[in-house]
């Protein structure tokens, strides 16, 4: 498995991408994509349609994680154990701000921020429409909104296809007046229940920073 497969995949999550529409000869409303794909409208309107739970937990950082990466965009970081994790600045995604990988594990995490602020109620739908661009199947398998030390983030898991790799994304994202962020960790859809514990671990150490 490629760390530039999933790298690519999720380019400009947060950067709204517009779309043509156009209606099929038996009056169906699709979305046309630059990639050439397409999709039926209302079945964009029937996924938004759901509210989406609260998770009562209180998510708080792990004791083994002693560093913390900050974010230069956005005043948010997150703690992490070195002993168990690699990271780097952002050189596979230009989009991100930082790469992180699971020490000799495929795993891997992204932390994307950006200034401009984006209500959190609308950052599924966004992920949803542009990281189809890539991978046209891409879902919602899971989520919710968790208070992760003391602040609201959504989480989602996103399953979807790219070059016949069925991956999944794992993160939070966030939004504040000072920007938004997408964490996420990301491997294949075959090795998630095995890195799950790892994933959570590393996913609970955002915090906001001053």
């Amino acid at each position: 498995m490629k760390k530039i497969i999933f790298a690519l995949a999720f380019l400009g999550v947060f950067t709204v991408q517009a779309q043509q529409k156009a209606v099929t000869e038996v009056g169906d409303e699709v979305l046309l994509f630059d990639n050439g794909t397409w999709r039926y409208a209302d079945n964009r309107a029937s996924e938004t349609s759901n509210e989406v739970p609260t998770n009562p937990e209180r998510f708080v950082k792990d004791p083994e994680a002693t560093f913390l990466l900050k974010s230069t965009k956005v005043d948010i970081g997150v703690w992490l154990d070195p002993t168990e994790w690699s990271f780097q600045k952002a050189q596979d995604n230009p989009e991100a701000e930082y790469e992180l990988q699971l020490k000799g594990e495929d795993l891997y995490g992204m932390i994307i921020a950006e200034k401009l602020e984006i209500p959190i109620e609308n950052l599924r739908d966004i992920a949803l429409e542009n990281g189809r661009e890539a991978a046209p199947d891409l879902s919602v398998i899971q989520e919710e909104y968790r208070i992760v030390n003391g602040q609201k983030v959504l989480f989602l898991q996103l399953n979807g296809t790219l070059q016949g790799i069925k991956f999944t994304y794992y993160g939070y994202y966030y939004s504040s007046p000072s920007g938004t962020v997408q964490f996420i960790t990301y491997t294949s859809q075959g090795l998630l229940n095995s890195y799950i514990e790892d994933c959570e671990k590393i996913l609970n150490g955002f915090v906001k920073v001053q």
